[in-house]
């Protein structure tokens, strides 16, 4: 099906930022007989050292754009979330993923590094759909069409201009003015380490979350099992600066998890090299466009990693996004405002649910800490297969079946 747009051609889309959730709403566009193109800031696509969880929501958007012989290549399937205790390691909780999820939810869930998915997106794209080097300065928005402004004195009309321009988005900045992120008291040291190097630890397949007090730490293997990612949370006074890419020493994080399990500090204490991320919280916004101009991803619910749906929700955002313009009985108006009534509530809802995860996974030991133990041996934990089903399940193709989810 072809959309068209006010003039009678093909509806055309401007896609200010090439990460997981600007491609992934170009492709999603173009599938749907949409005129899309990406503009991103930087010289060359890349994506920070990290990994990135693919659960059956979002898998099933990237398996219908033609992505499932690069996920199954480059990811991969943990058998298991397996939760445990800070000290000791004893398990509070085993959820069965891999076979289990995908029978239940029809996809996979895959742990994946963040290039190799951004480069599977990058390579399914037509050639000339990426533009390199435009840094976004300004927009107009003309009524029946809305132009886009780039540093470097490119200027860009279209029907639909589409923010998905980050956490720091200037596509924001413009519609809603500047923001106030709160600083949330966490900072994570994240990182990558070979996996022959952990050879001796004997790791499983798994997503491992260990809780303690006042922090937490996960570790799974990503690009096709070579590569360990973890992410090591604890808890700061103060904090000035949000940033992916503020590199610390590597004895920072060992010491920070100082009297944990010796599996944790083994495996921060292989790694090379190690980055410091400073966690902020933003209120979700309560609407995500202006005339013709509308947000995607982190640039409008960026949300605590604690569910593990960030990515997801960004691809989310962009396959209903897509559904919506394609909708002929739709103008821009229209097709915008079902995009908002659909993703606005439950991007909300998986906000507040990460925001919440940050008390509930660092519980210094004591009387709450362990009804939160025993809730996690019952399959109360609030992570399993069965709690999550309102997330796995999710159809984002299918904007009208979802505003009241």
């Amino acid at each position: 099906m072809t959309a068209y747009g006010s003039r009678g051609a093909r509806t055309s889309v401007t896609i200010v930022g090439g990460g997981i959730g600007g491609l992934t709403a170009a492709l999603s566009l173009l599938r749907h007989g949409i005129d899309a193109h990406v503009y991103e800031q930087a010289a060359e696509l890349s994506e920070v050292g990290a990994g990135v969880q693919i659960s059956p929501n979002a898998s099933r958007v990237l398996h219908g754009l033609g992505l499932s012989e690069e996920l199954a290549r480059t990811g991969v399937k943990p058998v298991a979330l397996h939760q445990r205790r800070w000290d000791d390691g004893r398990t509070l909780a085993r959820s069965p993923l891999a076979g289990p999820l995908e029978d239940a939810f029809g996809f996979p869930h895959y742990l994946m590094h963040r290039a190799d998915l951004l480069a599977a997106l990058a390579t399914r794209l037509p050639a000339g759909r990426i533009h390199l080097g435009h840094r976004f300065a300004a927009l107009a928005d003309h009524g029946d069409r809305v132009e886009a402004r780039f540093a470097n004195g490119v200027r860009v009309e279209a029907d639909v201009l589409v923010g998905a321009d980050g956490i720091h988005s200037p596509t924001r900045g413009l519609l809603f003015g500047p923001e106030h992120p709160r600083f949330t008291g966490c900072v994570a040291y994240r990182g990558l380490v070979p996996a022959e190097r952990l050879r001796a630890l004997e790791l499983e397949t798994t997503t491992q979350l260990w809780m303690g007090p006042g922090g937490h730490f996960v570790h799974y293997f990503v690009a096709g099992g070579r590569l360990v990612n973890f992410v090591a949370i604890t808890e700061q006074d103060t904090w000035t600066r949000e940033s992916w890419t503020d590199r610390r020493d590597v004895a920072d994080a060992p010491a920070a998890f100082e009297g944990w399990h010796p599996q944790v500090r083994a495996i921060m204490e292989a790694v090379d090299e190690t980055y410091l991320w400073a966690l902020f919280d933003r209120a979700p916004l309560r609407h995500w466009s202006s005339g013709r101009v509308t947000l995607l991803g982190d640039a409008c619910h960026a949300m605590l990693p604690f569910m593990a749906q960030g990515a997801a929700m960004a691809i989310e955002d962009a396959a209903t996004l897509a559904a919506c313009l394609a909708d002929p009985g739709s103008g821009v108006s229209a097709a915008l405002r079902r995009y908002e009534a659909a993703r606005v509530p439950r991007t909300a809802r998986v906000h507040a649910l990460s925001t919440a995860n940050k008390a509930r996974f660092h519980l210094p030991d004591g009387p709450a800490q362990r009804d939160r133990d025993a809730q996690l041996s019952d399959g109360a934990g609030g992570l399993s297969p069965g709690a999550m089903a309102w997330i796995y399940g999710h159809d984002a193709d299918r904007p009208s079946d979802q505003a009241t989810r």
